[in-house]
């Protein structure tokens, strides 16, 4: 099926997310949707599947005007679409999932749970998917439930698939497979529209390329484009997409962490004797899918959890049952895995935000009183030295983008007199120029001679970053690799399989 989009606008209030977007997805074609977050690529495809409708512009299959006035209406017309975030129900079957909405019966009254079992098992004999119609979905490691996702949709007839960053759960090995899914798709006959950020996989199976940025097509490429030459469509600048770094001078072991066990409140074990140390001048990144104990080890080792055992010392001073007061003052530095929630108050201005938790005492104040003063002249020197772009320093910290927003952050958590710097999905969300600020910003502390603990699902940024390389799986560390390990071994170890 030929999809075609013209003059696709789309406008919330005084924002303009798509502006005239066109785009042609020829038959079993893997056309790729690249740009940075907040280029309007989702917002064009929720059109695209109903659930927004635009403000101008047309949708055309096999050049024949359509409109949708929901999903039901597009997968109706044959577009089925896999979200980043799974549409599944985890105690359901891989068949009771499959039916779910349209669901066949016997006689009009009677579910036929044979018929969609059958189903199933035709769609992933077919493809190679090696997928069990009654395998309990939430017992299936991520990339299966991909797969059901898009059995979902090839059960309902789907001649265009859209999938939404498909990748950011998968391990590297469950990513190659699935870009081996997609080819077969494509020579079948399915058209996919691609929906990424990430250079490597673009190159890798997309047939053509568009580019968006700030809501636009910018331009059409081809995947012999260099990863430098799509960066700099993307970004609108030329940049840098290698981390350049020297390597480290090493000084004492003074971060240590030794049999580290959190327990919820049932008593299962969320973190299960962690143990790992990171020397002055080093950067250890934890590597693994999310979801595998990484917030618990943060939030540890920062004393915003309950029910930990085990071991934390920095510069020999024990931090477990100790406040997360004791521990900033201890000289810990921390980057929270989402900003908008942990690490900002968006209703505060960008100069209120960069003296979170630092409101007591000099320099920020004096007795009971703010030092306005001195705020003021630390909130410029930092938006200067941070680049952040801000109309003013009383600006809302809501209302700046989210690079803008992690400047802020990286602002007030480099500035304070660092014995340990923690960073968690440190460029989640942003740009690329972003990205290369964060991990020049991240390098430089490195260097000054202060242990880095980096914990990111990105896997090029944990290569490009690491001295050394942690992988979790279930809580526990599989196994810490020199950051020249292979992509493959990597991969394996984030599955379970321990070096």
């Amino acid at each position: 099926m030929k999809l075609e989009l013209r003059g696709i606008t789309k406008r919330f209030g005084a924002l303009v997310a798509n502006d005239h977007i066109d785009l042609t997805v020829e038959p079993g074609e893997i056309h790729c949707l690249l740009g940075e977050n907040g280029a309007g690529k989702s917002t064009l495809m929720n059109v695209l599947y109903g659930l927004y409708r635009a403000d101008e512009g047309e949708i055309l299959l096999d050049d024949e005007p359509v409109r949708f006035h929901g999903p039901g209406d597009a997968l109706a017309a044959g577009i089925g679409m896999v979200h980043q975030h799974f549409m599944l129900i985890p105690v359901f079957t891989v068949a009771e999932n499959v039916m779910l909405g349209h669901e066949p019966t016997k006689g009009g009254v009677v579910l036929d749970l044979p018929a969609a079992r059958q189903l199933v098992a035709e769609i992933s004999q077919r493809f190679g998917f090696d997928i069990d119609p009654d395998d309990v979905v939430g017992d299936l490691p991520v990339g299966a439930q991909q797969r059901v996702e898009i059995i979902k949709a090839l059960a309902r007839d789907a001649k265009v698939l859209v999938l939404d960053e498909p990748t950011a759960v998968l391990t590297p090995q469950e990513t190659d497979e699935l870009m081996i899914i997609m080819k077969q798709l494509a020579t079948a006959g399915t058209s996919i529209v691609f929906i990424t950020h990430k250079l490597r996989e673009v190159k890798e199976v997309a047939d053509r390329i568009t580019v968006m940025r700030l809501g636009k097509v910018v331009a059409t490429a081809s995947p012999s484009s260099s990863t430098t030459e799509l960066a700099s469509l993307m970004v609108g600048r030329d940049v840098d997409l290698t981390v350049d770094k020297n390597p480290p001078t090493l000084g004492a072991e003074s971060f240590v962490v030794a049999g580290l066990t959190v327990l919820d409140s049932t008593g299962q074990r969320l973190l299960d004797d962690v143990t790992f140390t990171i020397r002055e001048g080093e950067i250890l990144a934890i590597a693994g899918v999310q979801g595998n104990g990484q917030t618990e080890l943060t939030e540890a080792i920062l004393g915003l959890r309950s029910g930990v055992k085990g071991s934390v010392t920095l510069d020999g001073k024990e931090l477990v049952g100790a406040s997360v007061r004791d521990s900033l003052d201890a000289g810990i530095g921390f980057v929270p895995e989402d900003r908008k929630k942990d690490g900002l108050v968006a209703e505060f201005s960008v100069a209120e935000n960069l003296m979170l938790d630092r409101s007591v005492g000099e320099p920020f104040a004096k007795g009971m009183n703010i030092r306005f003063d001195y705020l003021e002249e630390f909130a410029q020197k930092s938006i200067k030295e941070f680049d952040i772009r801000t109309q003013g320093s009383d600006t809302l910290a809501g209302r700046l983008s989210g690079g803008n927003q992690q400047k802020v952050v990286l602002a007030r958590e480099l500035s304070r007199e660092l014995r340990l710097l923690i960073a968690s999905q440190p460029t989640r969300g942003l740009d690329v120029g972003s990205i290369e600020f964060v991990h020049e910003r991240i390098v430089a502390t490195r260097d000054a001679g202060i242990p880095v603990l980096i914990v990111s699902t990105e896997l090029d940024e944990v290569l490009g970053l690491a001295d050394r390389i942690a992988v979790m799986y279930r809580g526990k560390i599989v196994g810490i690799v020199d950051a020249d390990a292979s992509r493959a071994q990597l991969g394996e170890m984030m599955a379970g399989i321990h070096a």
